[in-house]
């Protein structure tokens, strides 16, 4: 085995055992690999190892790998920012993207998503703990901007995401957790049909996991360390 492979195993693990310890049902929490900043050809070693769902932020570098590994039946989910002028390329490129945080990002990635594709997946980015480096909307606004994906004919509205700011400890991780949970529970019981909360990382999975998350989103425990280009 590759030590992409290992590193999946363990990871697997950590999330089953997270399931475990916190009464979540065994297979209720989605991995989503991180693959940003690594080339096709780890992707492909976590393919093999069995990884179907991958996380990307760049866009451009994104549709550069899902276009050499097109062969593979790889679900694509944009997790990183989205300027207007990339809501194309979303939307002709990925099935799913967790961070819409604007009417106006939805609407043209509605606009443009070729019609011979299946609606793209969405979740709403919300901002649960303030962060002033975040983006996402607050939760008071999150009913009405999930509304708003909903109507719109090129989209399914699916849950929301969140990126919380480092949290000191387990404990109050968690709390921030539980705050985003929340959300997801108040726009559920005013019958949008939510199923995704997608939220924690490599640091934060198993607070993430007993505060509620589905889909965690983890690179670096897989992957390993990302090494960014220099900035010119």
């Amino acid at each position: 085995m590759t030590m992409i492979a290992d590193n999946l195993h363990a990871v697997t693990e950590r999330i089953a055992q997270a399931c475990a310890s916190y009464q979540r049902a065994t297979g209720s929490v989605q991995l989503l690999a991180v693959s940003k900043t690594f080339g096709p050809d780890a992707v492909q070693q976590a393919f093999d190892a069995g990884q179907r769902a991958f996380g990307e932020n760049y866009i451009q570098e994104a549709v550069e790998k899902i276009t050499a590994l097109a062969s593979l039946p790889i679900e694509w989910h944009c997790i990183g920012p989205i300027q207007s002028n990339k809501t194309r390329l979303v939307a002709e490129h990925f099935q799913w993207v967790h961070t819409v945080d604007r009417l106006k990002i939805a609407q043209r990635l509605s606009d443009q998503r070729p019609a011979h594709l299946p609606p793209l997946q969405v979740c709403i980015q919300v901002n649960v703990d303030g962060g002033a480096t975040k983006s996402g909307v607050v939760p008071a606004e999150a009913a009405a901007l999930a509304l708003g994906v909903q109507a719109l004919p090129g989209l399914q509205l699916r849950g929301i995401m969140c990126i919380p700011e480092p949290a000191p400890d387990f404990v109050v991780a968690r709390a921030v957790f539980i705050r985003a949970r929340e959300v997801f529970d108040a726009l559920l019981a005013q019958g949008l049909p939510l199923d995704t909360l997608s939220m924690g990382m490599s640091g934060d999975l198993d607070a993430a996991i007993a505060g509620g998350s589905t889909m965690v989103r983890v690179g670096s425990a897989i992957f390993g360390a990302r090494h960014y280009p220099a900035s010119t």
